[in-house]
């Protein structure tokens, strides 16, 4: 408790600026609060000194609108903007009070501002999580008018924070992509003017561009060193990342660009009637003077023990049926993987799609969803005699489900083609196999439905351990035909799935819940509360996995992301690659199977035994230690390498992969990070196939493999041929 104190420390300041501290283990936030004046941020960054506080305002660095609003400064970009009910645009955001509140973990600073003419207020939330060195906002917007001449405002903009970001060699990294492409890394200058990142999907919002960035204070961002800012908008809706210099800021030669983070307005603003409020999504966020592994490091230790569901405990090692048997479900073919994945060690069966459907049986994706009744031709002794021959095999069961879509042909939409999103007097808009549509999360009777899917298939299965949640529809035609003001729909949407997830979980608490959405669409701190994992992308390619995973690892742990061996040639690229590499690839994540283990030979499942085995050793390591991202796949050079540390640095996991082999190119050196310099390691690789590395057994200090590294020779690849397909897992112990 004394560190604690002697660590953290949260001060609201009464001095002459009327400053608002608050400072977590590394950081500081200083806010300028004055009564009856527009709020200001004046520092976000290093923990700062008494003195340096003292002497902030005389730094000549200037202050910058906490919230800027549409106002008097109309050249700018703003955080938030109404319509009143008059017809004006006008908002002026005046602080009446401030409020510190400390909590087990840190403190949340309310700073309430109301329109000294208009009746609407707004709190300014900043929720620290000291040890963890991260900081939440959000606000609350109200419209405070009353009695019988009250009327509605409408919002135009309502961001959920603003960060001042210093001019100089600034650099940002956001990611993009597409289905089977997820999380692209994309690097670049920050430069003037106004840009940014956005996602209209309306259900999932990351398998394109992403709502989380880095920013580089000191020039192209590193992995290890320097200055970096990260941003995490957590939501699961459409949202829009922007990057701006304001004029105003260029005309008197202040020193500062802005991030702005929250839900994208478009074809969204929102009606709010007397005495209603309008609570913004959490922007988390982080400095370090570590590098982007800094950064990487604070969000997987805040994610695991206050976002993730079981963030940490280490997850199931599991085959999963899809690439198996795709719809082609059969009782025996059920049981015979579940005895595959007992024999190779795993610990889980998830029996994918294909399994439900009566008078539409699920045998391809043009028919059936919605109706999630077993299809006894497939399972004559339901879901039940597979629960019990799980039970018998000694490995968990898990069970897929796609609860907010149906299919056109299907029973449930025969009974209720009133429940899809679509835009009225409109012809039906769909989706996958020409037949898939979104269910609509306003309406509460849906609401109920989709609960009752889950309730009803683990009240009769309790013992189901595991539910793979999929989504794979955009809402394509923007309709409800429940809501009356059609511009809430894709916000009221995630209201409603918040509403049946909270339900479940409450209900619930124990299952472990898969966040699938065509692959990696739902891999969002806004989602992550209610479940314990994300599918990282449909494409199992391991080398394109390298990747995905490199880029995805920036904001979420290693535990919440599905890593699975597949077979070769892949089912998504048709590309060959050696078994070794695409297991070390998948242990670098949480493991799991995704192919059919009856066409395996037997040194094939010999090797994936004998993987699954060393897995269990390094899983806590990988799953809940600490990353520390040394070589990157996006440099070019063919070599990408990381380590997970646990954090008394006693035991470590090193991965190193090649991305491209040329004839005679040497690699870099296996440098190492996040280790003690003064402990010895003794150094053996895991998943070896071939003869062993120079260095098996032998015993390094941390100083040296941190500044010299091991020298893996090119030829010793363990991959036949392959010689572009290298890749060793090594593991360091403390002696």
């Amino acid at each position: 408790m004394k560190k604690t104190l002697l660590l953290i420390t949260v001060l609201a300041c009464n001095l002459a600026a009327a400053q608002t501290v608050i400072s977590t283990r590394n950081t500081s936030l200083v806010l300028r609060a004055v009564e009856g004046e527009v709020p200001y941020l004046l520092h976000y960054g290093a923990r700062l000194q008494e003195n340096d506080l003292q002497n902030i305002s005389s730094a000549g660095f200037g202050a910058v609108p906490l919230y800027p609003s549409h106002n008097d400064n109309t050249v700018d970009p703003e955080a938030v903007a109404v319509v009143q009910s008059d017809g004006s645009l006008s908002l002026d955001l005046r602080v009446q009070g401030v409020s510190v509140v400390p909590w087990e973990g840190g403190s949340t600073i309310d700073i309430c501002c109301k329109d000294p003419v208009y009746p609407v207020s707004v709190h300014i939330f900043y929720k620290s999580y000291d040890s963890q060195d991260m900081i939440v906002t959000w606000t609350e917007i109200c419209n405070t008018a009353s009695g019988r001449k009250a009327g509605s405002i409408l919002l135009t903009r309502f961001d959920s924070g603003t960060l001042p970001i210093r001019m100089g060699d600034v650099w940002t990294v956001t990611f993009d992509g597409e289905w089977a492409d997820e999380a692209n890394m994309i690097c670049q200058p920050l430069k003037g003017g106004i840009h940014g990142v956005y996602n209209r999907d309306g259900v999932r919002n990351s398998q394109t561009s992403r709502a989380e960035t880095m920013i580089s204070l000191d020039g192209k961002p590193q992995e290890l060193s320097g200055r970096v800012i990260g941003a995490a908008l957590c939501y699961p809706g459409n949202y829009e990342l922007r990057f701006a210099t304001p004029m105003s800021d260029a005309s008197r030669g202040a020193s500062f660009h802005r991030f702005y983070a929250g839900i994208d307005p478009a074809h969204s603003n929102y009606t709010l009637g007397p005495g209603e409020r309008f609570t913004t999504p959490e922007l988390a966020f982080t400095w370090s003077a570590q590098g982007m592994s800094g950064v990487s490091r604070n969000f997987h230790e805040w994610g695991r023990k206050y976002r993730l569901a079981h963030g940490e405990e280490v997850n199931d090692i599991l085959l999963n049926s899809w690439e198996g048997v795709y719809f082609d479900i059969k009782e025996e073919g059920m049981h015979q993987m579940m005895r595959d994945i007992k024999d190779l060690g795993g610990e889980l069966f998830v029996m994918d799609d294909g399994w439900f459907g009566r008078k539409y049986p699920r045998n391809s994706d043009r028919q059936g969803l919605g109706d999630w009744m077993v299809d006894e031709a497939k399972l004559p002794h339901g879901i039940q005699g597979l629960v019990e021959e799980a039970g018998k095999v000694g490995v968990k069961f898990g069970i897929w489900i796609e609860p907010e879509m149906l299919n056109t042909t299907s029973e449930l939409y025969e009974a209720h083609p009133d429940w899809v999103i679509n835009a009225p007097n409109r012809a039906n808009v769909t989706g996958r196999g020409g037949v898939q549509m979104v269910l609509d999360l306003s309406n509460p009777a849906v609401q109920d439905h989709v609960f009752k899917v889950f309730d009803d298939i683990m009240t009769a299965n309790p013992q189901i351990a595991y539910v793979k949640w999929d989504a794979n529809m955009s809402v394509v035609s923007q309709g409800s035909g429940y809501l009356g003001n059609q511009q809430h729909l894709y916000i009221e949407y995630h209201r409603g799935l918040a509403r049946v997830l909270d339900r479940i979980r409450a209900k619930y608490p124990g299952v472990a819940i898969q966040a699938c959405a065509s692959g990696g669409g739902r891999a969002n701190w806004g989602v992550l509360p209610w479940f314990d994992e994300f599918w990282t992308s449909d494409n199992t390619d391991a080398l394109q996995r390298v990747y995905m995973q490199w880029s995805t690892s920036y904001f979420f742990p290693a535990e919440a992301m599905a890593a699975h061996i597949s077979a070769s040639p892949n089912h998504q690229t048709g590309r060959e690659i050696p078994l070794k590499y695409r297991i070390d690839v998948a242990m670098s994540g949480r493991l799991g199977m995704e192919m059919q283990p009856s066409k395996m030979t037997a040194e094939e499942k010999d090797m994936c035994r004998r993987a699954i085995a060393d897995y269990k050793i390094i899983r806590d390591i990988v799953q809940l230690g600490d990353i520390y991202r040394i070589h990157s796949p996006y440099d070019g050079d063919g070599l990408a390498t990381l380590l997970y540390a646990t954090g008394d640095k006693d035991r470590a996991a090193y991965f190193w992969w090649r991305t491209d082999y040329l004839k005679y190119h040497r690699v870099s050196a296996a440098v190492m990070a996040g280790l003690d310099p003064e402990k010895n390691y003794r150094v053996r690789e895991l998943n070896r196939s071939g003869r062993p590395l120079p260095f098996e057994g032998k015993v390094f200090s941390g100083r040296f493999l941190m500044q010299n590294g091991l020298d893996i020779p090119a030829d010793n690849t363990s991959a036949g041929p392959h010689l572009d397909f290298g890749s060793h897992v090594l593991y360091l112990t403390a002696e």
